[in-house]
């Protein structure tokens, strides 16, 4: 179970949620400003000048609330544009007021601000916002100050992280109550800048289970014993490499060479390719349909497959294998267009692990691409469900999901891993680490926050996301991973792996 700063919330949970903490007689909204006015406290210290912009719903409520507890420490406006609605934010107003705070009726010629507080929208917008209101965001936009969003930024919908036809991009959002996946997915890595939790005073009691989790790796399982030998870690098996897509085949096996897998082979559908000069370390030989699983711990089936009837082939022998299963690219689209491999893919023992990204995962459940973009949390539990698979589904804010729908969700990355190549290091990097004993959804896991953290390091040091190779993503992802087994405290010996 996740620890509760990790956890993911849904829409209907949160609900859930307030309407028991409203039974029980916790003032939610109160605790919310208060959060909200230490927050910035501790980040923007007296005497800025604040401009708190309060819409008509709990979310203005939690604005008003927070202005009137920093009355007489901060130069302090509130822009409500619209009338209220909620009677909590009613009441919020009204001791605003009465405390001595005023509102201002417009934005025309008023003084930048040190700091714009959104309190507009909160997480329940679910609806495309009008011109009237694109307007009044652009002129919030047009402020040269820092922004702090009240939960979600005003115009992003919250568990989705789709823009509703505009929002406002914050420097800061302060996630109230629990965290929400649209703040980490879609359009909300853009939209929210440093995203902080705000748990507030509320029961564990109160709280519904989880739908998800920000995702984390659990590499402690890869630290070695002295006593080891290449069979200790296992061998991963890549199937792809047609004529013109070697390339492919080679990165996956490159990168589950660097990842620590005993042995790698490749299985070509090239016949051409026999050989990687600048890694003679992999064993590379043609495709036997028959044997494709012989004498291997993990099968890993479509870097560079293409679709012809070879790859059919290939395909329809690797979802026979019993044991772990990696599916990637073409490998895809194949079980895509065929009804009997997706009931051959359904009916394996062993879940498989299947990595599209969105265009691919649109032809697995028969969709448009900017239907999976429109809720991915959606998506990705869809694959899983519907085809009974560890489901990745690869994008901004990356998403990995059991067949039960529980999801993680991860927080890394950035488009420097937008380049051709980076998808096949993922799969081998997947491969790599269940050989060496991780479980299937802890090796995905792992292999998707190393690979995400590739591209942080990569801009770190680059100063941008323009440029990235994937084999230079392979020398990230050992480094990063070396670095990280280096500080974990090593257990005794009778908690290492055992090895034949």
């Amino acid at each position: 179970m996740a620890r509760p700063e990790r956890e993911l919330s849904s829409a209907a949970a949160l609900r859930q949620l307030e309407h028991t903490a409203a039974a029980a007689g916790l003032t939610l909204m109160q605790q919310a400003g208060n959060a909200v006015a230490h927050w910035i406290r501790q980040h923007y210290p007296p005497p800025a000048s604040l401009l708190f912009a309060a819409g008509s719903g709990n979310n203005g409520g939690d604005a008003f609330i927070a202005a009137q507890l920093l009355l007489g420490e901060y130069r302090i406006s509130v822009w409500q544009p619209v009338t209220i609605t909620s009677p909590q934010a009613m009441a919020a107003q009204q001791h605003y007021l009465a405390s001595g705070g005023q509102i201002v009726g417009t934005l025309d010629g008023m003084t930048t601000p040190n700091l714009l507080i959104d309190g507009l929208f909160g997480a329940g917008l679910n609806r495309p916002l009008d011109q009237a209101w694109q307007a009044r965001l652009a002129a919030l936009h047009a402020m040269p100050c820092p922004r702090l969003a009240l939960d979600v930024p005003s115009g992003l919908n919250a568990w989705t992280g789709c823009v509703q036809g505009a929002a406002l991009p914050a420097s800061d959002t302060l996630s109230l109550l629990c965290h929400k996946p649209g703040l980490f997915t879609a359009d909300g890595r853009d939209y929210c800048g440093n995203v902080h939790l705000l748990p507030l005073d509320c029961p564990d009691a109160y709280r519904p289970p989880a739908a998800g989790e920000l995702l984390a790796a659990n590499l402690a399982p890869l630290q070695r014993r002295h006593n080891s030998n290449k069979g200790s870690f296992g061998c991963v098996t890549i199937v792809g490499g047609s004529s013109g897509m070697g390339g492919a085949a080679l990165l996956a096996g490159r990168a589950a060479l660097s990842l620590g897998a005993g042995k790698v082979r490749i299985r070509s559908l090239d016949p051409q390719l026999s050989l990687d000069p600048a890694w003679p370390e992999l064993m590379i030989a043609g495709v036997d349909g028959n044997s494709l699983a012989a004498a291997t711990d993990v099968l890993a089936i479509g870097p560079g497959l293409g679709q012809s009837q070879q790859a059919a082939i290939a395909i329809h022998s690797a979802l026979a294998h019993p044991g772990a299963l990696v599916i990637d690219a073409d490998a895809l689209n194949l079980i895509a267009s065929s009804p009997e491999l997706q009931q051959q893919l359904r009916q394996r023992p062993r879940p498989a692990i299947i990595t599209p990204h969105p265009a691919e995962a649109a032809r697995l459940l028969g969709r448009h691409t900017r239907d999976i973009q429109q809720d991915r949390v959606l998506a990705v539990q869809q694959l899983a469900a519907n085809l009974g698979v560890i489901a990745l589904l690869k994008g901004a804010g990356s998403l990995v999901c059991q067949p039960d729908g529980y999801y993680r969700l991860c927080t890394a990355g950035n488009a420097a891993l937008a380049a051709a190549g980076q998808g096949d290091v993922l799969t081998g990097s997947i491969a790599a680490l269940i050989a060496q004993g991780l479980s299937d959804i802890d090796a995905t896991c792992s292999a998707v926050w190393l690979h995400a953290r590739s591209g942080d390091t990569y801009v770190a040091q680059s100063g941008g996301p323009i440029g990235l190779r994937a084999s230079t993503s392979i020398t990230l992802m050992r480094q990063d991973l070396n670095q990280q087994l280096a500080c974990l405290h090593p257990p005794p010996p009778s908690l290492l792996k055992a090895h034949p």
